[in-house]
């Protein structure tokens, strides 16, 4: 009955005796032993993340495929339906928050600045299921007299940084902005940290809290904002003070005091196109000298590294579907093992650069990475390791024989307005097939223009 319990070779990530934990302190361990022990059931949800294209038999027939000489349960669909509803969600969250949590060391080019390990904040959003039993929480956008598109589910989550790994993350409908779930991932931030994010994420309060949990900030100001120079300071970037945009009684209006870089931005592409625009970066690193103003502007671009975790999500793992539960808890317990998976695949990725000195994480192909641990799943190899335990396995070879070429890679996946947008003015100036491009940037000073850079 516990032989289908397995996930090949990524058992050694998420073993037996965590899950089995897991369902001690969640209580959700079954009372009698069934043809489908609990166990059973989270390897199955988490399967059903590696095979988004197959039907719950067609996952469970994977499981069995290379149990040789075992002769295992077949339930029908149904059976394993009612078995996820018996698990819930909570085993599923425990074993995100288990396995979720930085994994660069500061040898890592790309996810630590100056000693401080460089994380990013951001958002976006899963279709889910157009049913009844979804849509009183995930409500449909639309019009007084008019619904259109998939209910969506919010997903903000905290990345670090060159690894990608995921820090922490919280969903919920779409309903509730950004801010608000950001706010629940702040207690994964500390003093080692460095939070990446975009013009969004400037609000008082929210700064405030990244500020209080002793966290250093780097992110873009929103265009509403006219700051006043306070201090200019040698590398053209100024000292200034945001204040909350409302009184609290016996603490009044709440003050903080930032720094902010401003600096022409040229985009030119290989077509001939080119757009400036002016950016306005802020940061609570207010020493000029340790923090020079030219290498923040070229930090701020890593927080990309949040899109690139969520189109492995959206693109490679999901496949770009649609979530296949129908009901609330359904979901929430999919999300949780999408989570999951994707951070297993993180940290394997990790031993195999442990395993390599010099080896970016950024070479590794989450889609080699994704296809080789589904292979060792129906092939049911590696569930225990081998002696002596070794960082690199058949997945690891995989991936080594499939590392991306060295360098930085160009922006592979052409940005497009999202299906219910509210940037309605940037329609249009976003290209419509990949292609190279020079940045350049000049930055402001008193006086005139000064630091010039480029790439």
């Amino acid at each position: 009955m516990y032989a289908p319990g397995h996930l090949g070779e990524s058992t050694q990530v998420i073993d037996p005796h965590l899950v089995d934990a897991v369902l001690e302190e969640t209580g959700s361990r079954e009372r009698r032993v069934r043809l489908l022990p609990a166990r059973v059931v989270v390897y199955f949800v988490l399967a059903l993340a590696f095979f988004e294209r197959s039907s719950y038999q067609a996952v469970w027939g994977k499981l069995g495929a290379g149990l040789q000489g075992i002769t295992v349960a077949r339930p029908c669909a149904s059976s394993l339906s009612r078995a996820r509803r018996r698990l819930g969600s909570a085993p599923l969250r425990r074993l995100f928050e288990i396995l979720a949590g930085p994994v660069a060391t500061p040898a890592q080019a790309g996810s630590f600045y100056r000693g401080l390990r460089a994380v990013a904040v951001d958002g976006t959003t899963l279709s889910i299921p157009d049913e009844e039993a979804v849509t009183w929480r995930f409500p449909k956008h639309g019009g007084p007299v008019l619904e259109f598109g998939y209910p969506l589910l919010r997903l903000v989550a905290l990345v670090e940084c060159g690894t990608r790994a995921l820090l922490g993350a919280a969903f919920g409908p779409d309903t509730t902005g950004e801010l608000g779930y950001a706010s629940r991932l702040l207690s994964h931030l500390d003093a080692s940290m460095m939070l990446l994010a975009d013009a969004y994420y400037d609000a008082y309060d929210f700064l405030e809290a990244v500020t209080g949990t002793g966290a250093s900030f780097l992110l873009r100001s929103t265009r509403k904002r006219r700051p006043t120079v306070r201090r200019p300071l040698p590398d053209g970037s100024y000292l200034t003070t945001i204040c909350a945009g409302r009184y609290r009684a016996g603490r009044g209006y709440g003050r903080l005091e930032v720094r902010i870089i401003e600096a022409w931005m040229t985009i030119e592409l290989a077509d001939g196109t080119r757009r400036t625009e002016l950016w306005r970066l802020m940061t609570s690193l207010l020493d000029s000298e340790s923090y020079p103003a030219h290498e923040l502007i070229a930090l701020y671009h890593r927080r990309w590294q949040a899109e690139t975790c969520y189109f492995s999500l959206k693109s490679t793992v999901l496949e770009g579907r649609v979530l296949r539960s129908r009901t609330v808890p359904g979901l929430e317990q999919e999300v949780y093992a999408l989570l999951t998976v994707y951070q297993a695949l993180v940290r394997i990725a990790d031993d195999l650069v442990t395993s390599q000195p010099g080896l970016s994480a950024e070479r590794i192909s989450l889609i080699v990475l994704l296809n080789a641990a589904a292979d060792q799943i129906v092939a049911a190899r590696g569930i225990a390791p081998a002696d002596p335990v070794g960082l690199v396995g058949a997945i690891g070879r995989e991936v080594l024989a499939g590392l991306l070429p060295k360098g930085r890679r160009r922006r592979l996946k052409v940005r497009v307005r999202k299906r219910n947008s509210k940037y309605t003015f940037t329609t249009g100036k976003h290209p419509r097939k990949a292609q190279a491009y020079a940045l350049h940037f000049e930055m402001i000073k008193e006086g005139g223009l000064d630091a010039t850079n480029s790439g």
